[in-house]
């Protein structure tokens, strides 16, 4: 097994957003914020590549929406995901399988493009598999008023229509092991229905991708939960769980959101779970 970080592009919200109730006094410190109270996102992948599977875990937001669209997020830098396959040595045909944590359009919306020649959306990924699982899907495509603008017909609609979506069994369970695609799989539910974290292991590290549950390292205390979770009560519940695991089991969290962190692990402190040391992908792994 071989793993590798996709930048697939940076942009900005805003940090009142994305901190919830915790004043800007406090988390201006982490996530400092330019002069309309944005602060620095990215849109972190993972690339998986495993015999002959080769895994992306979300796509970012691509690039097919209009300019009025990418006019609120604020892009900045010169990532996209097919430079970022391309100095690996991979293009998106060979991508097998799609992992999509969850359906907002951050993390799908690369998933779909839209083709000039047939006036179309059509998967960006021809050759691959999307996973998602059944009530996720459901919330999704049924969206309630909270979540609706994150939810686009145009990302989800075509995966379906392809015939190249497919469901994990979530059978109940906090936790799933042995999922069809060789890792586990955490399923938590405050900020989405049913948002799935992989966890694996690679070279004798645990690596858990943690994509919205703690967006950045500026999250990891446990009020600190952003304002877009539907149900912030139970993200509490959930981020202390793993947490507290993560820092006894030396976990290395992945951040999917953070522009300036890709890596950290945890430590037990009295006040409760706090960051120990942040690392490159490279430092660790390379």
């Amino acid at each position: 097994m071989k793993i590798y970080p996709v930048e697939t592009g940076n942009f900005k919200l805003d940090g009142g957003a994305m901190f919830g109730v915790v004043p800007k006094t406090i988390w201006q410190r982490t996530n400092p914020a330019d002069s309309r109270n944005l602060i620095d996102i990215a849109a972190r992948s993972l690339l998986i590549e495993d015999g002959d599977r080769l895994i992306l875990v979300d796509t970012g937001m691509g690039n097919k929406q209009s300019d009025k669209f990418f006019g609120y997020y604020y892009r900045w830098g010169d990532f996209n995901i097919d430079s970022s396959l391309d100095k690996i040595g991979f293009h998106r045909d060979d991508i097998t399988d799609v992992f999509l944590t969850h359906l907002h359009f951050d993390h799908c919306g690369g998933a779909i493009q839209w083709n000039k020649d047939r006036t179309g959306y059509e998967p960006a990924f021809k050759n691959a598999r999307f996973w998602s699982n059944e009530k996720h899907w459901k919330w999704a495509t049924e969206p309630n008023p909270r979540e609706k603008a994150s939810f686009l017909k145009e990302n989800l609609i075509p995966m379906q229509e392809s015939g190249q979506l497919n469901f994990i069994d979530h059978t109940n369970k906090n936790y799933l092991n042995n999922s069809p695609l060789g890792f586990d799989i955490r399923f938590v539910d405050g900020h989405t229905e049913k948002q799935m974290l992989p966890q694996f292991q690679y070279k004798d590290k645990t690596i858990a991708y943690v994509a919205d549950l703690i967006p950045t390292v500026g999250h990891i205390p446990l009020p600190y939960v952003i304002g877009y979770d539907t149900r912030p009560l139970i993200t509490m519940t959930e981020k202390e769980l793993f947490l507290n695991q993560a820092a006894e089991n030396n976990y290395y969290l992945f951040f999917e959101h953070d522009a300036h962190n890709q890596l950290c692990t945890l430590k037990q402190t009295d006040k409760g779970v706090r960051l120990n040391q942040v690392f490159t992908f490279d430092e660790v792994f390379n």
